[in-house]
């Protein structure tokens, strides 16, 4: 859709200019662009550790040069302001480094998972016309090697893609190149990158994520966290999404001089192990992986003198799990609700137990409006549930490419619809009462059902299909694709052909049910959110 930053800034709604003004008067937003925050980081701690991964340390210092250095590289592979890039990576410290050498030339990375597949990687890059592609290596999965050949060859725009080694520290694409002084920062007013919404509706949308706002989100996030240059942020949730990025995530461990140390792999045994050797402070988990720390660490009891807080996101937590965290591990819980889209919410560290065991916090910034509407958009009072909307200095006005989307999701004064039912007590804090659309939450991951439902039923022997969520201890939320069939057909088959399809992993369902009719209501209409109810009592709960 573009190729310049003219045209880039020109389809990116910003905020209406009195609210703009308002939000740096006061000042939320900081003339400064991201990686103008590292190189003032970098003055300031010097040797200081900014980045531990495996065996690599890196200080302050190092990282902003090596930012520098890489920057320059793809300035020289023709990589310019405006132009879009697609970061698909495994936890690592190239994610760092590359997403700040981008933010730095004014590249906007499209912060995509690994197990994207080739369907959403197809369309980010057929909605952006993004230039280049960086992806994990695949060295023996030949399946993968050929989406990634597909996708490069079917994508006109796509004129860099690089595979990044696990161990990579771009001395190849940096080799020879001199400091990036002579290119231009972009304005903090640009986009910084596009964060990628949870997905009701198919493939995620796009969210633009400004310098200014962004940092003002990650700083902000940093300081309700309790972090500061002492801190150790333990990087373990898959480091695109919004809430290991930026809330407060790896950016805003940098923006106060803390220490960002990755793990690799989220299974407690090696988290504890690099808890234990880096002095880690802070560390944000999803419910599913909470469960499984609380499980390992009665059975292994590690010393985790050093850790201070966990932040528990991404989906609801159960209040007897949650009062278990304290006495197990030894630390704070901080529960945290947010979404790339914008609004954040914290419990306060300084809240007592039963607040921050039974609710989700608070918004963050002082300016977030948060209202809570019946159906008809009328305001309801405290203690009622309701839709959650929100508007703010971190919240986004427009999804980018999905004008139609646009129209539902934003109020005429730029108040954005949620999709979540909530509550809100007279203190201000929030209690999540689910969504008001159909969406599975596996681990974490959103799962929009109508999606998964749609790539089933283009299969020449399935008839008709029904994807519904049901509750699992571990995940949260599992899928069960129910499924009506032309012709017989067994579960493997019908996993390979959504792989081959391109539907991510994580979406594809966690079981199958094969069945001859689906029920009916009672004026013989299929209503498929009466349906999944019915399924789940009729086949899964006698």
């Amino acid at each position: 859709m573009h190729q310049n930053l003219s045209e880039l800034r020109a389809q990116c709604v910003a905020p209406p200019a009195g609210l703009a003004s308002e939000y740096r008067r006061l000042p939320y937003w900081q003339e400064l662009s991201l990686g103008q925050m590292l190189k003032a980081q970098a003055e300031r701690h010097g040797e200081r550790p900014a980045l531990v991964d495996g065996e690599r340390c890196l200080s302050y210092r190092q990282l902003y040069e090596g930012v520098e250095r890489l920057a320059t590289a793809l300035w020289s592979r023709g990589l310019r302001p405006g132009q879009v890039a697609i970061v698909q990576l495994n936890n690592q410290a190239a994610v760092v480094e590359l997403v700040f050498a981008l933010f730095r030339l004014g590249v906007v990375p499209v912060m995509a998972l690994p197990a994207h597949g080739e369907r959403e990687i197809g369309q980010f890059v057929g909605l952006t016309d993004a230039v280049a592609w960086f992806h994990p290596q695949y060295p023996h999965d030949s399946a993968r090697q050929a989406v990634v050949e597909r996708i490069r060859i079917g994508s006109p725009s796509l004129r860099l893609v690089v595979a990044v080694e696990p161990q990579e520290s771009w001395r190849d694409l940096m080799a020879g190149q001199d400091t990036a002084a002579t290119i231009a920062q972009p304005s903090p007013d640009d986009i910084a990158c596009f964060q990628l919404s949870g997905g009701t509706t198919g493939i995620p949308k796009l969210i633009p994520r400004r310098h200014n706002e962004y940092l003002y989100n990650a700083h902000a996030s940093a300081h309700v966290s309790g972090l500061d240059s002492d801190s150790r942020q333990l990087a373990v949730l898959p480091m695109a999404h919004n809430f290991p990025m930026a809330s407060p995530g790896f950016i805003g461990t940098l923006s106060v001089g803390g220490c960002v140390v990755i793990a690799r792999d989220p299974s407690p045994i090696e988290c504890f192990e690099l808890i234990e050797a880096h002095g880690v402070t802070h560390v944000s988990l999803v419910p599913t992986l909470v469960l499984l720390w609380l499980e390992a660490a009665q059975e292994l009891a590690p010393v985790l003198d050093s850790l201070q807080v966990l932040q528990v996101g991404g989906a609801s937590f159960a209040e007897d799990v949650a009062r278990r965290v304290e006495p197990t591990l030894g630390c704070r819980l901080q529960q945290v609700f947010g979404m790339a889209e914008g609004l954040l919410s914290f419990t306060r560290l300084d809240d007592p137990l039963d607040r921050v065991c039974t609710t989700q916090g608070r918004p963050l910034s002082p300016a977030d409006e948060v209202l809570i509407v019946d159906d008809q958009d009328r305001e309801l009072p405290v203690g009622e549930k309701g839709h959650l909307l929100v508007r703010g200095p971190y919240t986004l006005r427009a999804y980018y490419g999905a004008p139609e989307h646009n129209r539902h999701a934003f109020r005429a004064d730029g108040f954005y619809r949620t999709g979540d039912l909530a509550r809100r007590d007279a203190e201000g804090y929030l209690r999540l009462c689910g969504r008001d659309k159909e969406q599975i939450n596996r681990g974490g991951e959103k799962i929009a059902v109508d999606e998964v439902e749609s790539v089933l039923i283009s299969h020449p022997s399935i008839y008709d299909a029904a994807v519904v969520g049901l509750p699992d201890e571990y995940l949260g939320e599992k899928s069960c694709a129910f499924i009506i069939l032309r012709q017989p057909m067994e579960s493997r088959e019908i996993g390979d052909f959504l792989q081959q399809q391109g539907l991510a992993s994580f979406k594809q369902p966690d079981q199958y049910c094969f069945i001859d009719v689906f029920p009916a209501t009672a004026v013989g209409k299929i209503s498929k959110r009466g349906l999944r109810e019915r399924l789940r009592e009729q086949y899964l709960t006698g």
